[in-house]
């Protein structure tokens, strides 16, 4: 005999957000309507014409990705050398990058979009819009700073207490630990 009302599997699950629940279908729809475009192209100049016009997509994304690279590296590098910290606000590797991989997955549409992101207007508008969005998130998520949120993730466990303490590894060379304190239990 119970007590209480049957609770269905389906209610104890959180919902899902907008993003889980519309990302599947997005990819699929634009993974259609580039198979779509290419046949498309294919028929109207030919399907070496195709080829070479994905090939050059490869090519010319490596090769943004290798430079945007190279500049992220020398960014650091300068920085480094004059005592500064990195600063992410310095270049657009990060978009530059993300055009590179967007050149080399084959597609017309997602070589479009990787060109648009190769040039700097589209990057300083893209990169105030993700700065924009971030920020608003992290303002909505949890008052405070970044770290404060970490630290609430890391206290609000479901799984239990977290409990400070030290690894003492018995596996090391030549036996036992040198540690002369004890281990914390036995």
């Amino acid at each position: 005999m119970t007590t209480g009302a049957p609770t269905s599997p389906s209610s104890a699950r959180p919902r899902r957000s907008r993003l889980r629940r519309y990302l599947p279908l997005g990819l699929a729809a634009w993974l259609v309507l580039e198979i779509w475009l290419l046949s498309l192209v294919a028929g109207a100049a030919g399907g070496l014409t195709v080829f070479l016009l994905l090939l050059a997509g490869i090519v010319l994304g490596a090769v943004v990705i290798k430079r945007a690279g190279r500049r992220a590296f020398q960014n650091l590098n300068d920085a480094l050398q004059r005592g500064d910290a990195p600063s992410a606000r310095r270049g657009g590797n990060g978009l530059m990058m993300l055009g590179g991989l967007l050149l080399i997955i084959p597609g017309m549409l997602s070589d479009v979009a990787g060109l648009l992101l190769l040039l700097s207007p589209v990057q300083r508008a893209v990169g105030r819009l993700t700065e924009r969005t971030v920020e608003r998130r992290l303002r909505a998520a949890a008052p405070g700073t970044l770290g404060d949120a970490f630290r609430q993730v890391r206290v609000h466990r479901p799984d239990g207490k977290v409990v400070a303490g030290e690894v003492i590894r018995e596996d090391e060379p030549g036996g036992a630990s040198h540690d002369p304190r004890p281990p914390l239990t036995r």
